[in-house]
């Protein structure tokens, strides 16, 4: 695996309340996680920086060698679990906290497979022949207006509902985690990102970046054409190259 990460606060923000890691492991083993928070400048980095570490901690923590899909799940289940309760009890005994969260998508990838789990609006998207296709599905207040046909995606963009998002992780006791398996082709690319990204690069504009420069650029160059489009947002990606 080829993995090529970068994070930036954009041309508007203050300060970054975006949060990654990533890491690989024996045998061909990567994983990578993506917080961006939220809850005012303090209570979103906490969030973000808090759920990373947990999430981080616990997958090179509780992974071995040979791990089937099913236990793949269980054990991303449980580290977003674990960041959960913890931000969330961050949230309710320190006021100034008060209300933080952070989206969270992370993947492990072992034996051709990319292990994905996402609460919020960050995304993992796959490039496999010269196309980019979107894995994960938005929580947010939008994305439920056009799967309910009251809007079209590309009105979607507009919208000035579209950073509010349904789910995420330290706002509520409990979080519901959607789940994917992705099978990987040689020369497939994963592509984890914030909100930063996409509002601000539309999906074939990716696609032509991703298209026109080599792996360890991947990152650098979709952040360059985020702040190039405005910026207005803190902008995080992460590439695995298979």
């Amino acid at each position: 695996m080829k993995i090529a990460a970068k994070t930036d606060v954009g041309k508007v923000r203050e300060t970054n309340q975006d949060a990654y890691a990533t890491g690989e492991m024996p045998d061909d083993v990567a994983w990578a996680v993506i917080c961006d928070g939220m809850g005012g400048a303090a209570g979103g980095n906490v969030a973000s920086t808090t759920a990373v570490k947990i999430i981080s901690e616990q997958i090179t923590a509780a992974y071995r060698p040979s791990m089937r899909g099913n236990s793949i799940r269980n054990m991303l289940m449980s580290a977003i679990n674990a960041a959960n309760v913890s931000v969330y009890d961050m949230a309710r005994s320190n006021e100034e906290l008060k209300g933080m969260g952070t989206t969270v998508v992370c993947v492990v990838v072992t034996d051709s497979v990319a292990y994905i789990a996402h609460a919020g609006d960050s995304r993992a998207y796959l490039l496999s022949d010269g196309e980019l296709t979107q894995l994960t599905r938005d929580h947010s207040v939008v994305q439920e207006m056009v799967e309910k046909g009251k809007i079209t995606q590309s009105e979607a963009k507009m919208h000035p509902n579209k950073n509010i998002i349904t789910r995420a992780l330290g706002v509520h006791p409990e979080i519901r985690v959607d789940f994917y398996e992705q099978p990987l082709e040689d020369n497939d690319v994963l592509m984890l990102c914030t909100d930063g990204l996409t509002n601000y690069v539309d999906t074939p504009e990716i696609c032509k970046v991703m298209q026109n420069c080599s792996y360890y650029e991947y990152a650098q160059e979709l952040i360059a054409k985020a702040i190039d489009n405005g910026g207005g947002d803190n902008v995080t990606v992460v590439t695995l190259a298979y």
